[in-house]
């Protein structure tokens, strides 16, 4: 190996993977839902917020919504 590099010449090109990067947010979820995930994440050797994307994806791909149902407080 060399003891330097010359980068002055170095040519960057964008990532042609950018697109496809997951994008970071934050969420608030409740323990439970996270000790649930975790659980089946450390069974599986798969990371909870991973196991959490697949269930995510999974819902999209087959069109499943969440049932809302408002309940007016008095």
């Amino acid at each position: 190996m060399r003891k330097e590099y010359d980068l002055s010449k170095l040519r960057f090109k964008k990532n042609p993977y950018a697109k496809r990067l997951k994008k970071q947010i934050t969420i608030r979820l409740d323990s439970e839902i996270i000790d649930y995930f975790k659980g089946i994440g450390e069974a599986n050797d798969i990371s909870y917020q991973s196991l959490i994307n697949l269930y995510l994806r999974d819902c999209v791909k087959s069109g499943k919504k969440p049932l809302t149902k408002w309940v007016k407080v008095s």
